[in-house]
C-alpha cells in the first residue's frame, strides 16, 4: 500500500491510498457491503453510477455465508462480487459486541453461536486473519475486544490489555505467512480502544504505534456515547496515531460527524447509516434530512435536492419515490441508497477540494449555515 498526504488545512488532511485494487482519495466514506453486497446496489452500481473506489465487508458474516473458503475459490471477494475497487474487511469485534447475548470473549479469542443456525464458533487473531487471507481484501482489521459505553475502568483496562495482546500476535501472525507468500498484498490495521477514557486511550496508542501496522484505527465509539464525547476522544486520540499513515474512525457516522471528525484529522469512514435511512425512507439532501413517508411530498414534482446531480435526482420525482415507498417496490432501496450514498461520497469530495484549498474553515461554516436555513 502507497500512502501519501496531499495537502492538509489545520488537523484536516487530504491522502491518497494506493492498493493493489485501486487509488482511494482522502477523506474518503466505504459504503458498507457487509455480506459482499452494499444493500440493494451491485457492482456496477459501485463502480459506474456511485464511483466508490472502496466498500466495507464484514468477516464474520462472510466467513458464515457462503463461507471464506467458496469466496477464496473464485478468487476473493473481487473475483466473487465482480466489484473492481478495493475491500476493507472488518474483523467481527464489532459482532461480537453487537451479538453478545451469543457470544463470549476471552483472553484468547472470541466464542460465538451462529446468528443463522447457532452452530459455535472461534475467532482468534489467527482465525480472524486466514479468513481474511481467504477474501483477499486489500485492508484487513485484526480481532479487537470492544466495549459498550459507558463502562467501568476495569473492563475498559481488560479491553485495552487483550486489544494490545491480539495485535501482537496479528502482526506477527500477519509477518510469518507473507515469509511464506501469503497476503503479500493485503494491509493489516490495528484498532485503538480504550473507550472514552484519555488514559486508557493514549496507552493503546502507544503500545499499538510500536508495531508495524499499515494504518490505525479508532474503535469504540458510537456505541452509546455522547456526540461530544465522541468528538473529544477523536480530538485527543487522532495526534497519536501515526501522521504518515492512514486513519480510520470506524463506525461514524451522520454528516455532522464526518465533517467533525474529519476537521479533527481523520481520512476513512464507513456507516450503514445512508443504506439503512434509506430503506426507511429518510434522505439526506444539502438543507438536512427529509422524509419521504411524509405525505408533502404524495404530489411533489421536485427532485430529492436541485442541487443534487446523482442518478436518482436526475431523474426521479419525489412523487415518484413516495409512490414506491408506499407502494413497498422494491426499486425504492435502489434509488433511494443510490441518493444517500451520492451525498455521503460528494461530501466526502467537496472536504478535500476545501483542504486542498486551504478553506476548510468556510466549507464547514456553510455546510451548518444551509441546515440552519
Amino acid at each position: 500500500m502507497e500512502f501519501h498526504i496531499d495537502k492538509t488545512d489545520n488537523f484536516a488532511r487530504a491522502c491518497t491510498i494506493k492498493t493493489a485494487h485501486s487509488t482511494i482519495q482522502t477523506p474518503v466514506f466505504m459504503p458498507v457491503g457487509t455480506v459482499g453486497s452494499v444493500k440493494s446496489l451491485d457492482a456496477y452500481d459501485m463502480q459506474n453510477i456511485l464511483n466508490a473506489n472502496i466498500i466495507l465487508g464484514n468477516t464474520y458474516h462472510l466467513y458464515l455465508r457462503p463461507g471464506d473458503e467458496i469466496i477464496r475459490d473464485f478468487g476473493g471477494l473481487g473475483g466473487f462480487t465482480k466489484y473492481n475497487g478495493s475491500f476493507l474487511t472488518d474483523s467481527g469485534g464489532f459482532q461480537a459486541f453487537s451479538l453478545s447475548d451469543i457470544s463470549k470473549a476471552d483472553e484468547n479469542g472470541v466464542k460465538f453461536k451462529s446468528h443463522i443456525d447457532g452452530s459455535t464458533h472461534y475467532f482468534t487473531p489467527s482465525k480472524v486473519l486466514d479468513i481474511e487471507y481467504n477474501l483477499n481484501s486489500d485492508i484487513m482489521m485484526i480481532l479487537d475486544d470492544l466495549v459498550e459505553l459507558p463502562s467501568t475502568k476495569e473492563r475498559i483496562n481488560l479491553s485495552v490489555e487483550r486489544t494490545v495482546k491480539w495485535a501482537e500476535q496479528s502482526i506477527a501472525y500477519h509477518l510469518k505467512k507473507q515469509n511464506e507468500g501469503i497476503g503479500l498484498n493485503q494491509n493489516i490495521f490495528a484498532i485503538i480502544q480504550g473507550g472514552t477514557d484519555t488514559e486508557f486511550r493514549k496507552k493503546c496508542a502507544v503500545k499499538l504505534n510500536q508495531m508495524p501496522f499499515d494504518g490505525f484505527a479508532i474503535g469504540g465509539l458510537s456505541v452509546g456515547e455522547e456526540n461530544s464525547l465522541m468528538y473529544d476522544t477523536v480530538e485527543f486520540t487522532a495526534p497519536l496515531m501515526p501522521e504518515n499513515k492512514p486513519r480510520y474512525l470506524m463506525g461514524v457516522g451522520t454528516p455532522e460527524d464526518l465533517v467533525e471528525n474529519v476537521e479533527r484529522g481523520i481520512d476513512m469512514f464507513d456507516c450503514v447509516m445512508p443504506t439503512r435511512n434509506a430503506r426507511n425512507g429518510t434522505l439526506f439532501t444539502s438543507f438536512g434530512k427529509i422524509n419521504i413517508k411524509n405525505a408533502i411530498f404524495i404530489k411533489d414534482e421536485q427532485p430529492i435536492d436541485k442541487k443534487c446531480d446523482c442518478y436518482t435526482c436526475k431523474r426521479y420525482s419525489r412523487a415518484y419515490l413516495s409512490h414506491l415507498y408506499r407502494a413497498k417496490e422494491l426499486t425504492f432501496f435502489r434509488l433511494a441508497s443510490l441518493h444517500n450514498l451520492h451525498y455521503y461520497l460528494t461530501l466526502m469530495k467537496k472536504m478535500r477540494e476545501a483542504i486542498i484549498k486551504g478553506e476548510f474553515k468556510k466549507f464547514k461554516s456553510e455546510f451548518y449555515s444551509k441546515r440552519a436555513r
